[in-house]
């Protein structure tokens, strides 16, 4: 278990976190999102000891960091996977970290063939891409067979056959039991790996709620419904605080009404419906909802469009 009480973090007058406080739960994979700037690595540094906290506490299973006694045996971090000696060795970065704690050469390779770099393992890391640079940083942080990871942006640099590995193991890794948690700017990968998440704006705790839960409060619902009639349903839908909008001949997206609502209506009106879906807001649509009035540094739509 992760504990964060009333954290605090100043750079003289810049407060890169203010006052947060969260738990993250054994278990489960929690995402940590939040806009760039908004104290998430500045977060996870402090947790791991490498930044002392203004105020405030941070403890990993009721302790500080800076209290374990094997740390690679009880918390696998990364925070930056190219921080790696570029002159060793694969194998021969993971064999200097293992010794640190009294961790054999059958540890190494296991890790090595988990994450898939068997076969380059006794090459330089200087020469290793930045997905091959992540897999190591991985192989470092699983290296102790720690219960507690915590990963900042482990899928940066990973193709898709990458990231369907990172996501599955880190699913199976929470599955077990351990606590696992993961920022990531890839709101559609968080969607699919994390099942609770910790949203954080200008050092500030904006939500923590699991995925199901900021979805659904966000934003209006979308009904998607699809017919040959769709000009003559448009027309009976048409009501105070009711939106149809369509991209499509025969497609309509209608908010304001529910599923059932809408399905009613082309019932008694004898319309065939070929498609009746209520769409939930992405979690990409939540997040941007969420943090609009907390991102630090912004590009007005116009310069978008320009």
């Amino acid at each position: 278990m992760i504990e964060a009480f009333d954290l605090t973090k100043r750079y003289g007058e810049k407060v890169a976190v203010d006052g947060l406080s969260f738990v993250v739960q054994p278990g489960v994979v929690t995402g940590f999102l939040g806009p760039n700037g908004a104290g998430k690595s500045t977060t996870m540094r402090m947790l791991l000891g490498l930044d002392r906290p203004t105020s405030g506490t941070a403890t990993i299973n009721g302790r500080g960091y800076d209290e374990l006694r094997a740390p690679l045996c009880e918390v696998g971090a990364l925070l930056e996977a190219r921080a790696v000696h570029t002159g060793r060795s694969a194998r021969n970065h993971l064999l200097a970290l293992a010794a640190t704690h009294g961790i054999g050469r059958r540890r190494v390779d296991e890790v090595l063939d988990l994450v898939g770099l068997t076969h380059v393992a006794g090459k330089r890391a200087g020469g290793f891409s930045l997905g091959m640079g992540q897999r190591l940083g991985i192989a470092s942080a699983l290296l102790g067979d720690p219960h507690t990871l915590i990963l900042d942006e482990p899928v940066n640099g990973l193709d898709p056959e990458g990231i369907l590995w990172i996501r599955t193991l880190l699913r199976s890794l929470a599955a077990e039991g351990r606590t696992v948690f993961v920022s990531s700017h890839l709101m559609s990968e968080m969607a699919l790996t994390a099942t609770h998440l910790i949203v954080v704006g200008q050092g500030r705790l904006i939500a923590d709620a699991s995925v199901a839960e900021l979805t659904a409060a966000s934003g209006q619902k979308v009904v998607r419904v699809r017919t040959e009639e769709a000009p003559r349903l448009r027309d009976l839908l048409a009501a105070d605080g009711v939106s149809v909008t369509s991209t499509e001949r025969d497609l309509l997206l209608v908010t304001g009404l529910t599923s059932a609502e809408v399905g009613r209506v082309a019932a008694d009106a004898r319309i065939a419906l070929v498609e009746l879906v209520a769409q939930q807001p992405s979690l990409e649509e939540a997040f941007m909802e969420l943090t609009r009035d907390a991102v630090e540094f912004g590009t007005p739509m116009e310069e978008v469009a320009s």
